[in-house]
């Protein structure tokens, strides 16, 4: 029996603010494919589970003041959405050496529906992202995100001092990482469109009266194909890897 119905439910509601936040913005869990019924229903299993772990932690500061637990709310829901934009602001940089790379071999199809989100993306952006994201769950990423969650109550206490600075530096240190990752695994195919045009533009020189650069979209599109069959293990790699880097070092 429950001694206390009253600070249980309000210590449970706060746990589930910082871990709703997370799967509010969080890849994959964030998608329009997902219904809302089912996150709701995840965050609130979540909470019920992590709850009994944090429960020194939580429940003294949930038996407050009204204007203290609205503060309380707020602060959780912003820690916890941090922790879930890290996560999908690094998907994101996958989405953009995804572009890159189908601009640098003229892979400018007509845009299709995307697998994750409600909007019209590249064959080749969606592809890639769908597959590190599918990657990235077969090797338990959420479970690497909800543990920084669980673990963060010791760095970012309930009711103690936010830093919003160390916010912002987190954020800025995932982009940071997620464009090194994403020229890195673009930069084979930017120089590959970019010696291809160069060669073009020597041809068109050398013969003007031919129109090169009507013909040469199918043997650039081929050329850059044949990169992606043979480097499309290693991008994926890439990303992949430093993924689990970046929790590392948070």
């Amino acid at each position: 029996m429950i001694s206390d119905p009253q600070g249980t439910v309000m210590a449970l509601f706060l746990a589930f603010c910082r871990i709703g936040a997370c799967l509010m913005v969080m890849p994959g869990f964030s998608s329009a494919r997902l219904p809302m019924q089912i996150r709701l229903l995840l965050a609130m299993a979540l909470s019920m589970a992590i709850l009994p772990l944090l429960w020194d932690t939580i429940y003294p500061m949930a038996r407050t003041d009204t204007i203290t637990y609205l503060k309380f709310i707020f602060f959780e829901s912003l820690v916890g959405a941090t922790f879930g934009m890290i996560a999908h602001l690094y998907v994101l940089g996958m989405q953009f050496a995804a572009t890159a790379m189908g601009t640098a071999i003229s892979f400018t199809g007509p845009p299709v529906q995307d697998a994750l989100e409600d909007t019209s993306e590249n064959q080749l952006s969606s592809m890639l992202s769908y597959g590190v994201l599918l990657l990235l769950f077969i090797l338990d990423f959420h479970h690497v995100v909800f543990r920084a969650i669980v673990d963060s109550y010791a760095t970012i206490p309930l009711g103690g001092a936010m830093s919003v600075q160390r916010m912002l530096i987190s954020l800025t240190d995932t982009l940071v990482a997620s464009m090194n990752v994403a020229l890195r695994v673009a930069s084979p195919f930017i120089l590959y469109g970019f010696l291809f045009n160069v060669a073009i533009g020597l041809i068109n020189k050398l013969a003007p009266q031919i129109p090169v650069y009507f013909i040469s979209t199918p043997y650039a599109l081929g050329g850059g194909l044949l990169l992606l069959y043979f480097g499309i293990a290693a991008v994926v790699n890439q990303f992949v890897n430093g993924f689990f880097r970046v929790f590392a070092n948070m």
